[in-house]
């Protein structure tokens, strides 16, 4: 089965590991209107992961909603996952584009560098991920990008992928500067409504806002 094709601007949820109600967690995000959805469990658990994701793939397709895979690309090759997603220590985007269906999703983490998103670009990613942009729960330490960086990337021509803190508040400035995804965890599946949770990041790009100069 080939990989779903990319999907246009939105909601981009990342799941946070394991939890007991992960299906209807992430059941409840795509009703509210999450375009991509990440599996991300950095457990040693293999026959959980796995199991795990080819459910959420299969939930996820339900939606027409892609599924991409944290960092394991021989995961995301055993459940037939849309694509994967490529830290620093991850990979290198030819060795996962060798290992995965023909079109499949690739994206890499950039941080707070536009050069290393020109290189990614370069090398075959399929988008580019930024971030953070604000003060994260899941990596309080992570590198700090500015917004600032959105509209410097605006001619590499791939998706711009926002991430690190945002919330429904602070994501309209990232959306106007030019995010074609915001990149959320515990905004959404920390929250106790997930639904209207996703549905308030949804509402950021019910229409088509230029980003600003």
């Amino acid at each position: 089965m080939l990989p779903l094709p990319f999907p246009g601007r939105g909601l981009y949820v990342i799941t946070d590991g394991p939890r007991p109600d992960l299906l209807e967690a992430v059941h409840l995000a795509l009703a509210g209107g999450a375009r991509l959805v990440q599996y991300r469990d950095k457990t040693d658990e293999p026959a959980r992961r796995h199991a795990e994701a080819g459910s959420l793939l299969a939930l996820c397709h339900e939606y027409a909603v892609p599924l991409i895979v944290n960092d394991d690309v021989a995961l995301a090759r055993a459940i037939g996952a849309d694509g994967v997603h490529l830290g620093e220590a991850d990979g290198d985007i030819a060795q996962a584009r060798g290992t995965l269906a023909p079109g499949a999703i690739i994206g890499v983490s950039c941080y707070d560098s536009l050069e290393r998103a020109q290189q990614a670009v370069r090398q075959g990613a399929s988008y580019v991920a930024f971030g953070a942009f604000f003060t994260s729960p899941t990596k309080p330490f992570a590198r700090r990008a500015s917004i600032q960086l959105l509209r410097h990337s605006a001619a590499l021509g791939v998706p711009r992928v926002a991430i690190g803190g945002i919330t429904p508040d602070n994501g309209a400035d990232l959306v106007a500067a030019g995010a074609d995804y915001l990149a959320v965890i515990s905004a959404v599946f920390g929250m106790a409504d997930i639904r209207a949770s996703a549905q308030r990041f949804s509402q950021l790009y019910s229409f088509d806002r230029a980003p600003s100069p």
